[in-house]
């Protein structure tokens, strides 16, 4: 069953018009494609841009820049063609050459609100962060609990968002756990253990990746499995160790331990991840009154917070329980709900408001607002598409909500690849982002829209898309810098670790950073579980260029699985010359302009140099120790989560061939909620 979607139907709108009213004829009016009959110029133009169009769809972006820039020599002022160097600057990481190239298009009157959308997109993403405590977000679409007079849930509380952007929706008033996809279609249902949940209100997914539920009126934590089946109950009713009374939100440190606010006993319970119970804490000490009303509760950098209603205070505690001060003051709020982590900041439900909380000085900064209607929210968080879903007990409402900015912009889609070898059969790669970079997960085929020259295809059939793969390509970066020559016996185990984790699927290279980088291997990765640092061809350098080891290793994974992942394993010691011929910023653009994520196994534990931390942290990917607790087992796991937004779809064009030395345009436009975007792109069927 679908659920509607509260839309504003006059972004959408606006934005729709405006896009398709650009029209790709005029853009390609004059000069190449003019349809005249053409000069030499205009003949050997032709050639090099059909070959620069071939190479940018085979992820060859440098041999396509190559080819543009000749093809403009011929036809410096051809508008198409400047676009196009334009997207091959952009897709190598160049992206203040791309701007530059775009804008001289726009100057002569080209591309219309399509580029100029695009170029502002890019604009903004280079300085823009992700998430802003100052940020106000907006509704942009709603999933409601009655639809046509039947009722689909009731009483949302606790929410989870999943990697493929769906969610996770426990109903307090109908008792049951539903996952809803993105276009508002209920995926599944349940009920929870053969006795039912009872007032379920809160849930968090743990570290092992299972579910835990709380049961407010069942006074226990029930236990289920990632997919939502039910496995056993955590704590019984009561006031000993690890009984509850009226348990409500839930929380779990990097330790494992599980946090719960203990409503009815005014404390807070802990367990271990097994369901073991460790201490509680909460109560009157030395220093601090107790807590009276304990609700939300959030865990962050070693560091345990509490909401209590009863004053409308933030308390913060160490892991151990043990007081520390109080970092937001009496009366802030009315009556908090639940608490959750959001990179530094906690977000915290409070009556019809949502409110961002700093955790180093407690300021408290409203970010949205359910209106003067009355509401109960309960929970808030970000999914995996840059929302934040958020759940309103009382109106019986899930709101999907959105910057003002994104909504009114609308989406970054781009064609990636377009596969003509079967012509009329084509095959198209697109990506659906963001404004800010988030990829867009869990689209389906009811969210595009292409066309020929403007004209509707009707055959379009979606293939698939990328976030449902398994599996993923990678290659382990090998840091060959002499910081790192004391620690090759740590190298040979991540190695050897890493390899046996992939389970033989996807493609393993090894490359060495050194004073030139190297490819060492390619190829299945049962070949690295005898990997030794003693095999290696590349020696121990004083100066290593990491740039350009980076850039080898990203011009191997383009064009291949669409999941790939760089592992870079250092010492986290950058060199004087770490990024001399491309800046960090080119660096980082490559990279993420690709969906390539990047990763690093530090050899020691201590933080790394600006320049690699730098990297790690404005793409995909995180920062692992080799001697971490848990081990390097599920670093895979981490890469193979990670969203990738791009989809496959097919159609059989009506267009003509033209023998293969025609431009075939195709248009493509997403659409989700009162989101939307759109490409222009071109291909050209095999020479004949």
């Amino acid at each position: 069953m679908k659920l509607p979607c509260n839309l504003k139907k006059i972004f959408s709108v606006f934005m729709v018009a405006a896009f398709f009213s650009n029209g790709f004829a005029d853009s390609t009016s004059g000069g190449l494609f003019s349809g005249h009959r053409r000069t030499a110029d205009e003949g050997f133009a032709a050639d090099e841009f059909r070959r620069g169009v071939q190479a940018y769809y085979r992820g060859f972006y440098n041999e396509a820049i190559l080819e543009f820039e000749k093809a403009l020599s011929y036809l410096p002022d051809d508008k198409l063609i400047l676009d196009w160097v334009g997207k091959a600057y952009y897709k190598a990481g160049l992206e203040g050459t791309a701007l530059q190239t775009w804008k001289k298009a726009m100057d002569d009157g080209y591309g219309g609100l399509l580029l100029q959308n695009k170029v502002e997109i890019v604009q903004e993403r280079r300085v823009a962060k992700d998430f802003d405590s100052h940020t106000r977000w907006t509704e942009a679409g709603s999933y409601h609990g009655v639809f046509d007079g039947k009722l689909i849930f009731s009483g949302p509380a606790g929410i989870i968002p999943n990697n493929d952007g769906s969610i996770w929706v426990l109903a307090y008033g109908s008792n049951e756990l539903i996952k809803i996809n993105v276009n508002g279609y209920v995926l599944s249902r349940n009920p929870g253990p053969l006795n039912g949940f009872d007032r379920p209100i809160d849930m968090i997914r743990l570290n092992n990746g299972k579910i835990l539920v709380s049961e407010e009126a069942g006074d226990r934590l029930a236990l289920l499995s990632s997919d939502g089946k039910f496995e056993k109950y955590y704590g019984s009713k009561g006031r000993n160790l690890g009984q509850l009374l009226g348990p409500q939100f839930l929380s779990q440190n990097q330790n494992g331990n599980i946090f719960v606010s203990d409503y009815g006993n005014s404390r807070v319970c802990v367990f271990d991840i097994d369901g073991n119970p460790l201490f509680s804490f909460g109560t009157q000490t030395q220093g601090f009154s107790g807590l009276r009303g304990p609700t939300g509760i959030a865990s962050i950098n070693n560091l345990v917070y509490v909401c209590d209603d009863y004053d409308g205070a933030i308390y913060e505690f160490d892991n151990a329980g043990n007081y520390r001060r109080k970092l937001v003051e009496s009366g802030s709020f009315k009556k908090p709900e639940s608490m959750k982590v959001w990179e530094d900041f906690l977000v915290v439900c409070d009556m019809n408001k949502v409110y961002s909380v700093d955790t180093v000085n407690g300021s408290v900064m409203e970010i949205m607002s359910a209106g003067n209607i009355p509401s109960h929210l309960t929970c808030a968080v970000p999914d995996a598409n840059g929302n934040v879903i958020v759940s309103d007990l009382n109106k019986n409402e899930v709101y999907v909500m959105a910057k003002l900015q994104e909504l009114i912009g609308g989406l970054f889609v781009q064609v990636e690849r377009v596969d003509a070898h079967s012509f009329p059969d084509v095959r198209l790669e697109v990506r659906v982002e963001s404004r800010l970079r988030k990829p867009v997960v869990g689209l389906r085929e009811e969210n595009f829209n292409l066309t020929e020259n403007g004209k509707k295809i009707e055959n379009m059939k979606f293939a698939g898309a990328t976030s449902e793969s398994d599996f993923a390509d990678v290659t382990i970066l090998l840091d060959r810098s002499v910081s790192t020559k004391e620690y090759e016996q740590q190298v040979d185990q991540v190695v050897r670790e890493i390899s046996r984790s992939m389970n033989n699927t996807g493609i393993l290279r090894i490359v060495s950073a050194g004073k030139i980088p190297l490819l060492e291997y390619y190829g299945v990765p049962n070949g690295g579980l005898e990997f030794s640092c003693k095999g290696l061809k590349t020696d121990y350098a004083q100066e290593v260029p990491l740039d350009l080891a980076i850039r080898l290793c990203a011009n191997d994974l383009i064009g291949n699985s669409d999941k790939r992942a760089i592992l870079f394993v250092t010492a986290g010691k950058a060199t004087s010359k770490s990024f001399a011929k491309y800046s960090l910023a080119e660096t980082v653009a490559y990279l993420n302009n690709n969906s390539i994520s990047f990763s690093q196994i530090n050899l020691v534990q201590r933080a790394s140099d600006e320049e690699i931390a730098y990297v790690v942290d404005k793409t995909p990917g995180k920062e692992y120790y080799v001697y971490r607790q848990e081990g390097l087992s599920n670093v895979i796991n981490d890469i193979i989560d990670i969203p990738v937004s791009l989809y496959t779809l097919t159609y059989t064009s009506s267009l003509g061939a033209g023998f293969g030395e025609t431009y075939l345009p195709v248009e493509v436009q997403a659409d989700i909620m009162n989101k939307s975007g759109r490409d222009e792109a071109g291909y050209f069927a095999p020479l004949q």
